[in-house]
């Protein structure tokens, strides 16, 4: 039997086509488990700990909109204290990541932004994974993209409320509402 032989939840180490419920379980674990040791090696290269790549991609992506958010929001997000955020912040600021810049709508704050630098950095590090699972994507039809979408948006929902997710039609007017997906801003 050659080595890349791989057992289905049946026990039968042939194909016959079909997929189990307990095989896709299966290849998403795979995938969490992948998922995380890049974020493992991506804070090891840049030298970072989780809540600091989570605020870059936070920041990015609101660069990337136009925004300028300000601590809070950062706070916010990562469920910290305003003075853990403020540590955070002082860690980016010293690796030359982020700049704190006046808030132009109101001077008493501050606005956070990416520098060039962070931005390259963090793009560096990620481009090349991005852009895979993005070909991984785009090799599906519209509508498996709809099918990945849902299940996708049930499994969060799943993870994060133990309660199963609403049914969704397969193939609605409104994709993006299916499947609670906005517009994603490449990061």
């Amino acid at each position: 039997m050659p080595a890349s032989v791989t057992y289905t939840s049946s026990g039968y180490w042939y194909d016959d086509g079909q997929i189990a419920a307990a095989d896709v379980l299966n290849l998403f674990r795979r995938y969490r488990a992948a998922d995380e040791r890049m974020q493992r090696r991506t804070r090891e290269s840049m030298e970072m700990g989780d809540n600091d790549l989570r605020a870059m991609r936070f920041l990015l992506q609101s660069r990337a909109t136009g925004r300028s958010p300000v601590a809070r929001e950062l706070a916010d997000l990562l469920r910290i204290s305003t003075a853990s955020v403020t540590a955070l912040i002082d860690r980016l600021v010293r690796a030359g990541h982020v700049v704190r810049e006046a808030n132009p709508a109101d001077r008493r704050s501050i606005v956070l932004r990416t520098t060039e630098s962070g931005d390259q950095r963090v793009r560096g590090t990620l481009d090349g994974m991005h852009g895979a699972m993005m070909a991984a994507a785009e090799r599906l039809d519209p509508a498996e993209r709809l099918v990945v979408a849902r299940f996708l948006r049930e499994m969060t929902d799943a993870v994060d409320t133990g309660a199963p997710a609403p049914a969704v039609a397969d193939q609605p007017a409104d994709a993006a509402a299916a499947t609670g997906l906005q517009q994603a801003q490449p990061v």
